[in-house]
């Protein structure tokens, strides 16, 4: 049935069509309302908008009804999809306008052209539209177009059209970071929005794993496997990952080691070390084993050693295994020249003091950079040429992934464990921990057998732990972080212990009485003030229990327990005849027994599991037969035994552990108050010890050359990398030598001096007045205009003439042409039988100097201790064996000053001492500023360099040939250094060069400066004996980036 239709005016028409255009701008009016304050321009208004009009589902009418409007043509609504449209908005309030209007307005546009035509305004065409005006209109079908406008305007305001969140369209003055996760903060009519947002899965949290921490989840799929990798190029010790922890890392000598805490800490170590106690894994040290007959070794081993240096491989306390000795070693009959390095050294004790055995056993620990020189010169005098199969446990090699799996499997097969580990079944095989040396080939041969003496030869390197407690508190600390292992009792369950050889050991009475008398003497330690109190090098033998048993529950100080000295008369006993050579047998010497030891370990998650099944949380964990049994050997380090003051100091106790006991024995010691030190510490150490430091400090031994090369290296990289106006200017310091040490040049330079001061004292009279002045003078440097170069044909020192420029100011007068004359023909005949740099190592002769040195204290008490005067025939008579050689000194400001590496001593003048008698507070002199006779040269080249540069691009641009490159031919100088061969050392400057500082620093043990190094021994002799006996020993020191000079005294302690 057709519905009814309402007959409507013109009127009514118009009335109808001004009250649409006002609800279309209302809703317009709406919508830009609800817009932020930016989009409120015009070409903003209206962009979320559809680009047409959709009418819902409860609006739609039949299609099959046809509904007629006025003048008979049909009027049927179609159904059309809204879809966001992103647009200009005013693009989109075209379409809108249009689509709004276009249905509204039908009857009127019709009714519009008729009445348009009859007035003339315009005729219908191609301009205008044939449809005519409705003369009524449905109501129904009216209201739903309308009803459906209006829903498709308030969806298009409600929807969002682009990817930020509702407060994002706020206005930037009305934002708070709240509202991003605070919803109340938004306005009320945008928080359910707001609430929507949030319920959404992307706007939601992710849930981590809760089987891994964020730590755990970056780390290595198989973290043992990695490690094993990089173990490959340098070697771990066991506490590596603890040091890289709280560690600078270097890369030395083939390890991985700690150089310095991170913290600062250079004040706790020295307090550490001098009233506490300080901490160092000395593992990287290097031990090799000789076992044959005691006949045989010391035969062999005598070649490389001289008693003059000390006590040998046969002393007597040694020999027993009862004291650790310490010696030089030098090539086979090679003394004092071609010294290989210090080395320690242990014997294995006898069993019973009676029993003598052909076989023993010899330990010698050096440092790896002199192991490659020692082990071959010791497999020569042994005539240890063939190898042996080792018995040291070698890691396995990891094994080679299945030949059936390709390799482009294997990225993917990684991700697919990363999530999941599918290896983890029954077949897996579990991967082993690197121990010890993990860069060792199983292929090559770690020892060595001599078939006509027998002796075998062993590296035993990283199989044990070396760590060193330095202080007086290290006594209690190794009294309470070990316990002795207790004795196995018959009754006890054996059947599934793995430790059967204590077991066998605990069935000998013998044994057992022997354990009991190492634990009681042990014991005595705890209250032992200072392990300066033991005999030097004392050895003890000592098998303990789990140390990880008796660990604390948070770190503490151990204490010396003055109760367990109580017995008087045992503990004096023990001061002044040491440990007895029985209680010094420990299981360490037995590699089956260690091998054994470091198989059968409890795991640290096992014990941790134990620990938390204990009833009584925190209680003591009772493993009974069960528990571990470590052999381990306590050695006594003496510290500072040379000189007169703070004897003792720096002195402690080594432990040796087989290898796999690492951490657990690190860790414990750390927990009882130990402070940790790296490679610097052992350096500081050394230096207010005042021994000489390895290798740096061997000048002439191959590691100490080769280490002196890469320092220099090293340090003339760091200069270079530096401009011009940030680095000192060495040549006009007139420093020679800043980064290395010309030991030859100074000795022959030195040699040359004496030998022209005697051919000057030869020709002038010896009453006259000028000769005597001469003899209290060091005389200065013979032919100013000469050089010393080295040849390469023959490798010795060759004079050779200096260009007038390269002639420094400050240099020494010339002499005359006699003087010249007799000191070129001494210095020709006396080449020829030069010998090699070598470094005075005779305790008697060092004596004699350190007399020499002392004052008119130390020479009124020589006579009384059988030292010589100085006199002339006495320096002749050291100089005949010792020609060129080196003397180890230690130095000391008068005043204020810290002395540096690389400083030069020198030899005050005259008027230095008048001044230092008028005025104590004197300083020192000051060097006059040096001239630079290659800044010209330098800018020659640089214009040089430019010059060849133009010509190359003229060159490439024309098409030439290409010649020679003249940039490279040119000789490169650097601003600042000496170029070419160094000239006199000795009188370069206005105080005659003595010898040079490697160590130097401000010492708080002595409160001044104090400095290490060595001085030319001809040098010495001829400087103490040209001073006055209240002024004998004093020396000048000027550092390499400084012109003044400070007195110090020289001291040479044996």
């Amino acid at each position: 049935m057709r519905p009814p239709a309402l007959s409507l005016g013109r009127s009514s028409r118009r009335g109808l069509s001004q009250r649409l255009v006002i609800l279309t701008r209302a809703l317009s009016e709406l919508m830009a309302e609800m817009s932020n304050a930016k989009e409120r321009k015009h070409a903003k208004k209206m962009r979320n908008q559809p680009t047409n009009v959709t009418l819902s589902s409860g609006f739609v009418a039949d299609k099959g009804v046809k509904h007629y409007n006025g003048g008979g043509k049909p009027f049927q609504t179609q159904k059309q999809d809204v879809e966001p449209h992103s647009g200009t908005a005013q693009q989109q309030q075209t379409k809108v306008s249009y689509h709004s209007l276009h249905d509204l307005n039908v009857n009127e546009q019709s009714s519009s052209k008729i009445m348009f035509k009859r007035k003339g305004g315009w005729k219908a065409g191609s301009e205008g539209t044939s449809q005519e005006i409705p003369k009524y209109i449905t109501a129904s079908t009216f209201a739903q177009a309308r009803a459906a406008e209006i829903s498709a305007m308030l969806k298009a305001v409600t929807q969002k059209s682009s990817n930020s969140l509702v407060f994002q369209t706020l206005p930037r003055h009305m934002r708070r970071r709240a509202m991003s996760h605070n919803v109340k903060r938004l306005p009320r009519r945008l928080r359910e929005i707001a609430q929507k947002e949030a319920e959404k899965a992307v706007h939601q949290k992710k849930e981590h794993s809760k089987s891994k921490c964020h730590k755990a989840r970056r780390c290595h799929i198989n973290r043992i496997l990695e490690f094993n990798r990089r173990q490959k190029k340098n070697i771990w010790l066991e506490t590596h990952i603890w040091h890289a922890k709280r560690f600078h890392m270097v890369k030395k000598w083939g390890y991985c080691l700690g150089e310095r805490p991170t913290v600062k800490s250079h004040r706790a170590c020295y307090r550490a070390m001098t009233s506490r106690c300080l901490l160092q894994d000395l593992s990287y040290y290097c031990c090799l084993e000789l076992k044959g007959k005691e006949e045989e070794i010391l035969k062999a081993l005598s070649q490389m050693c001289s008693t003059d240096t000390g006590l040998t491989f046969a002393a007597v306390h040694c020999l027993s295994g009862k004291r650790q000795g310490s010696l030089l070693l030098y090539r086979a009959n090679k003394y004092p020249r071609e010294m290989l390095g210090p080395v320690t050294f242990i014997w294995k004790p006898e069993r019973s003091p009676g029993a003598m055995s052909e076989n023993r056993q010899l330990w010698i620990w050096l440092h790896p950079t002199l192991k490659q020189d020692i082990l071959e010169e010791m497999k020569a005098v042994c005539q240890c040429v063939e190898p042996v199969r080792s018995t040291v446990c070698i890691p396995d090699p990891p094994p080679p992934p299945p030949q059936g799996k390709s390799q482009a499997t294997l990225p993917d097969e990684k991700m697919s464990k990363k999530r999941k580990r599918k290896d983890d079944g029954e077949n897996a095989k579990p991967v082993k921990k690197v121990m010890g040396d993990g860069t060792r080939d199983h292929l090559q041969p770690y020892s060595w057998v001599s078939p006509t003496t027998g002796v075998i030869i062993s590296d035993l390197t990283m199989e044990m732990n070396r760590y060193r407690l330095i202080g007086p508190l290290s006594h209690s600390i190794l009294t309470e972080a070990l316990k002795a292992a207790s004795v196995h009792i018959e009754g006890e369950e054996t059947e599934t212990t793995p430790h059967h050889w204590w077991i066998e050991t605990c069935k000998n009475p013998d044994s057992v009485a022997l354990h009991h008398r190492q634990e009681a003497i042990f014991e005595l330690l705890g209250g032992v003030t200072s392990p300066a109190e033991i005999p030097a090098g004392t050895i003890l033998g000592l098998t303990v229990g789990d140390p990880r048993i008796n660990l604390p529950q948070k770190r503490s100080k151990a204490l010396p327990n003055p109760e367990k000295c109580q017995d008087n008369e045992k503990v004096r006993q023990l001061l002044l005849e040491g440990v007895p050579v029985e209680c010094t047998h420990s299981f360490i010497w037995d590699q089956s027994i260690c091998k054994s030891v470091t198989e059968n370990k409890i795991s640290d998650q096992d014990l941790n599991r134990m620990r938390s099944e204990l009833l009584v949380p925190g209680s003591q964990l009772v493993l009974g037969p069960h528990e571990s049994k470590i052999p381990v050997l306590l050695i006594q380090q003496p510290g500072k035994v040379t000189g007169e003051d703070r004897l003792g100091w720096g002195s402690g106790w080594d432990v040796l552990l087989p290898k796999g006991w690492g951490m657990a024995f690190w860790i414990p010691f750390i927990y009882r108050g130990a402070r940790v030190g790296g490679l610097k510490e052992s350096l500081v150490h050394s230096q207010y010890k005042r021994s000489p430091n390895i290798p740096g400090d061997f000048p002439d031994c191959p590691a100490g050359i080769l280490f002196a090369e890469e320092q220099a290296k090293n340090l003339l990289e760091k200069y270079k990398g530096r401009p011009p106006a940030k680095r000192p200017n060495y040549v006009k310091l007139g420093t020679l030598a800043p980064f290395c040490f010309p030991w030859e040049q100074l000795t022959q330079d030195w040699e040359s001096r004496v030998h022209a001061q005697e051919d000057s004292s030869v020709v002038s009279p010896p009453n006259d007045e000028k000769s005597n002045l001469r003899r209290d003078e060091v005389p200065c440097a013979p032919m100013p205009d000469k050089t010393l170069k080295l040849s390469g044909e023959t490798g010795s020192f060759v004079i050779e003439p200096r260009d007038p420029e390269e002639v420094m100011d400050t240099e020494c007068r010339e002499q005359t042409e006699s003087e010249q004359v007799s000191y070129q023909d001494a210095r020709e005949n006396h080449v020829s039988a030069t010998s090699s740099l070598c470094v005075l190592r005779s305790r008697k002769l060092l004596k004699q100097l350190s007399a020499w040195c002392g004052g008119i204290r130390a020479a009124r008490r020589a006579p009384s201790r059988g030292h010589q005067e100085l006199t002339r025939e006495a320096c002749l008579s050291v100089l005949d064996h010792f020609p060129r050689a080196l003397v180890w000194v230690s130095l000391s400001l008068l005043q204020k000053g810290s002395p540096e590496p690389h400083a030069m001593i020198c030899v005050p003048a005259k008027d230095d001492f008048l001044q230092l008698r008028q005025d104590r507070q004197y300083c020192g002199p000051q060097e006059p500023k040096h001239s630079d006779p290659f800044k010209s040269k330098i800018l020659k080249q640089k214009e040089k360099k430019k010059m060849a540069k133009g010509q190359k691009r003229r060159n490439a641009a024309s098409g030439a040939l290409a010649e020679a490159d003249p940039i490279a031919e040119l000789e490169t100088l650097t601003l600042g250094l000496w170029s070419g061969p160094l000239p006199g050392v000795t009188a370069h400057c206005s105080r005659v060069l003595l010898g040079f500082v490697t160590q130097g620093d401000f010492s708080m043990a002595m409160g001044c400066g104090e400095a290490l190094g060595f001085v030319s021994l001809t040098g010495l002799l001829a400087v103490l004996g040209s001073q006055p006996a209240d002024e004998r020993g004093l020396v000048l020191l000027r550092p390499p980036t400084s012109l003044q000079y400070r007195f110090a005294r020289i001291v040479i302690e044996v």
